[in-house]
Order: structure tokens, then sequence, then C-alpha cells
């Protein structure tokens, strides 16, 4: 994290149920729910899941939208979409992410192959949506 390399550090995503995003999250991809239990007390604005040390997903309940002036027009991008946020995983934890949305009957794309992204050429992606609508890549390189 300190070899001044610029990195992701984190994508906000628009949920209706921060909570259960959070547990959404913490399900499929198996990320660590960060602030929740403030969220819930109502001392945080918005709780967060850790994907990796270095980058977080934080969970903005649409009601926010309204304090989001940090320039011109942003407090109009509630609800808005992002066409889609992709994680790489290893090879294991790709299959057992795809096995988990299984069992939690969450509808998945077909397998690609040969997808290109930040590091060349996936070996295999899928993508599914979250119970917000929020559109998520899996892939692995290896």
């Amino acid at each position: 994290m300190t070899d001044g390399t610029a990195r992701l550090d984190h994508v906000v995503l628009w949920v209706r149920d921060p909570v259960a995003a959070a547990g959404f999250y913490e399900r499929t991809l198996g990320a660590q729910p960060l602030r929740v239990t403030e969220y819930a007390a109502g001392t945080v604005s918005f709780p967060s899941v850790r994907l990796n040390e270095e980058t977080i997903l934080d969970l903005a309940p649409h009601a926010m939208a309204e304090r989001m002036r940090m320039i011109p027009g942003a407090d109009a991008s509630a609800g808005h979409p992002v066409n889609h946020l992709c994680v790489s995983l290893p090879p294991d934890d790709f299959d057992a992410l795809r096995a988990r949305l299984a069992e939690q009957a969450v509808a998945v794309s077909e397998l690609s192959h040969g997808a290109y992204g930040a590091r060349g050429q996936a070996k295999r992606s899928f993508y599914f949506g979250d119970p917000d609508g929020n559109i998520i890549e899996a892939r692995h390189y290896e």
C-alpha cells in the first residue's frame, strides 16, 4: 500500500437498505461488514464492506442524497446506475462465490472467457446482481 501507485479506494453504491446490503455482500463475496452497528445506532451516515485491505464498498442509503452537495447536481445521483463494478478473485474464491450465489438462488450470467480487464485477459468471468440492482462482475486471471 505504500509503493506510491494509484489504487481504487472505494466505490459508493446507492442502496435501499444498507444493513441488508452489507449482509448480502458478506454472504456472497465474503466482504467484512464495517460500521453496520454504528449505522443502525444512527451514529454514522452509512456502513461499508471491506473487499480487501485497500478497497471498500460504501453502502449509501437513498435518503442520504439530499446531503450530497460536493458538486452541483450531486444530490440527483441517487439511483443513477453505474454499469457494473468488477471484483477480481483467486480461482478457488471465484468458484466458491458462484456456488454461494447458486445456494442463495441469485441469478448469474453464463461464464465468459478471455474478457479484458485491468490485468489483461481474464480466464473466466460472470455477472450477478445485488438486491438493489447493482451489477457485479466476478473474474479471475489465473
